[in-house]
C-alpha cells in the first residue's frame, strides 16, 4: 500500500507540474496570472479527492518551499538587473515608488486592521500589515513580459525593490522587538544592513572567483547549496540574509563593473559567461517548480468559510481601494501621463504568505483569518490581469495600433511628397 501511495504521489506531482506549465502558456495568451489558477486547482483537487488538510502537518513543508522560493525569486530578479548609468533614473524612481507604497500601505492597512479586527495594539497591526504591503516580484516578473521595455523594466525594478525593502522592514522590526529606545533600534538597523552589505560583497567576490575555477560539470546545485547555506546562517545571526542573495546576483550579472581595475585579472570572463547561461536557466526552472507546489498546496489549505467573512471582505475592500488610490496619485505626481497599466500592477503573492507564516507566535491572533491574505492575492492579481488585457487588446491596445498605423501612413505620405519634389526639381 505504501509503494502504491508513493506512485500516486509521483503521478500527482508530475501532473501538477504539467498543468502549471500549461497555465503559464495560458497566462501568456490571456494575461490571467497562473498563480490564481494554481490556487484554484489546489482547492478543487482537495474538494474532489475529499482530502483533509492539516495545517500543522503542512506548515513546515510550506515554510521550506517558501524560503527556497524566496531565495530563487530574488536571485532570478537580481540576475536580470543591469547597473548602468542610463538606468540610474529608472532605478531611483522605481525605488522611490516602492518605498513610499510600502510604508503607506503598511500604516494604512494597520489602521484598518485595528478597526475591523479590533483588540490589537499598533505594533501587532503593523506586523500583520507588512506582508500585505509588499508587491510580489514572483507574480510581476513573469506577467509583464509582453509590455514595452521601459514599462517592463520599471515594474521589475519596483517589485524587486519592494520585496527587498518589505522583507528587511519586517525582519528588522520583528528582531528588534525587545530593543529599548529608538536610538538603539536605529543603531541595530544600521549595523545590520552595513555588516550584511560588507559581508555580501566579500562573499560574492569569493564565490565568483572560486566557482569559475571549478572544472567539474556538476556545480550549479553546489552554487544553490552554498547560497542557501549562507542565507540560513545569516538568519541565525540576525543578518539581512536576502540582501546577501541580492548582492550576489547583482555582482554576478554586473561582474565587469565590480571586477574593474586590478580586480579584472581575477575574472575569467569566458568561464563565468558559460556557467551563467546555465545558472540563469536552472534558477528560472527551479523557481517555477517551487512556485508551482507552493501555490498549489496553499490552494489546498483554503476554506471558503474563512474567506466570506464580513469583516474580512470589508477590510480587503478598504485596503484595495486605499492602495490603488495612493498608487494612482503617486504615478500621477511622478510620471504625469502614460502610467497605464503600471499603476494597476501591484499583486500580492509568495512573499506575503511567507512573511505571514513568519509572524512570531506571541503576536499570532486567532481573529485574523487567512482569508485576507487569499483575497488580497486574488483581487490584486485580477486587477493586474484586467489591466494587462486592456493594455493588450482593449481600448489602449487599439489606440496604440491606430497610432502606429497613422505614423506609418504619415511616413509613407512624406516619402511620396519628397519623391514628387525631387522629380519637380529634376524637371
Amino acid at each position: 500500500m505504501g509503494e502504491l501511495s508513493a506512485y500516486y504521489l509521483v503521478i500527482g506531482a508530475a501532473i501538477i507540474i504539467i498543468v502549471s506549465y500549461l497555465y503559464n502558456i495560458l497566462a501568456q495568451k490571456t494575461n490571467i496570472p497562473s498563480v490564481i489558477l494554481l490556487i484554484v486547482s489546489g482547492y478543487l483537487a482537495k474538494e474532489f479527492l475529499g482530502f483533509e488538510f492539516n495545517e500543522d502537518e503542512w506548515f513546515l513543508p510550506l515554510e521550506v518551499l517558501g524560503i527556497v522560493g524566496l531565495i530563487l525569486i530574488v536571485l532570478e530578479a537580481a540576475l536580470d538587473l543591469e547597473l548602468r548609468r542610463k538606468k540610474l533614473r529608472l532605478i531611483g524612481l522605481s525605488g522611490l515608488i516602492a518605498a513610499l507604497s510600502l510604508f503607506f500601505n503598511t500604516f494604512f492597512l494597520a489602521i484598518g486592521i485595528r478597526y475591523f479586527i479590533g483588540n490589537l495594539d499598533m505594533l501587532t497591526a503593523v506586523i500583520y500589515a507588512i506582508p500585505l504591503a509588499i508587491t510580489s516580484s514572483a507574480i510581476v516578473i513573469p506577467s509583464v513580459t509582453r509590455l514595452e521595455r521601459a514599462k517592463r523594466e520599471f515594474l521589475i525594478y519596483e517589485s524587486t525593490i519592494s520585496d527587498i525593502l518589505g522583507i528587511m522592514f519586517f525582519y528588522l522590526l520583528v528582531e528588534n522587538l525587545d530593543t529599548n529606545g529608538a536610538t538603539e533600534v536605529g543603531f541595530n538597523v544600521i549595523t545590520t544592513i552595513g555588516g550584511t552589505l560588507i559581508l555580501s560583497v566579500v562573499l560574492s567576490y569569493a564565490m565568483i572567483i572560486a566557482f569559475q575555477r571549478i572544472k567539474s560539470d556538476v556545480k550549479l546545485f553546489l552554487f544553490f547549496a552554498v547560497l542557501i547555506l549562507f542565507y540560513a546562517i545569516g538568519k541565525l545571526f540576525h543578518l539581512s540574509s536576502l540582501l546577501m542573495i541580492l548582492v550576489f546576483g547583482l555582482v554576478l550579472e554586473n561582474r565587469m563593473l565590480f571586477f574593474s581595475g586590478f580586480l579584472r585579472k581575477y575574472l575569467y570572463e569566458e568561464n563565468v559567461k558559460r556557467v551563467l547561461v546555465d545558472f540563469k536557466l536552472l534558477t528560472r526552472e527551479s523557481s517555477f517548480v517551487v512556485r508551482t507546489f507552493f501555490f498549489f498546496i496553499l490552494g489546498m489549505s483554503i476554506t471558503l468559510a474563512g474567506v466570506f467573512v464580513p469583516d474580512i471582505l470589508l477590510l480587503t475592500l478598504y485596503f484595495i481601494v486605499g492602495m490603488f488610490a495612493f498608487r494612482w496619485l503617486l504615478f500621477k505626481l511622478i510620471f504625469k501621463r502614460d502610467f497605464f497599466p503600471q499603476f494597476l500592477i501591484a499583486p500580492r503573492g509568495l512573499i506575503s504568505i511567507l512573511l505571514f507564516f513568519a509572524i512570531p507566535k506571541e503576536f499570532r491572533i486567532n481573529e485574523f483569518e487567512l482569508g485576507i491574505l487569499l483575497l488580497s492575492i486574488v483581487v490584486t492579481s485580477l486587477f493586474m490581469a484586467w489591466a494587462l488585457v486592456l493594455n493588450g487588446i482593449g481600448r489602449y491596445g487599439r489606440m496604440k495600433r491606430y497610432i502606429s498605423i497613422l505614423h506609418a501612413v504619415q511616413k509613407g505620405r512624406g516619402m511620396i511628397n519628397r519623391k514628387t519634389k525631387d522629380r519637380e526639381n529634376a524637371a
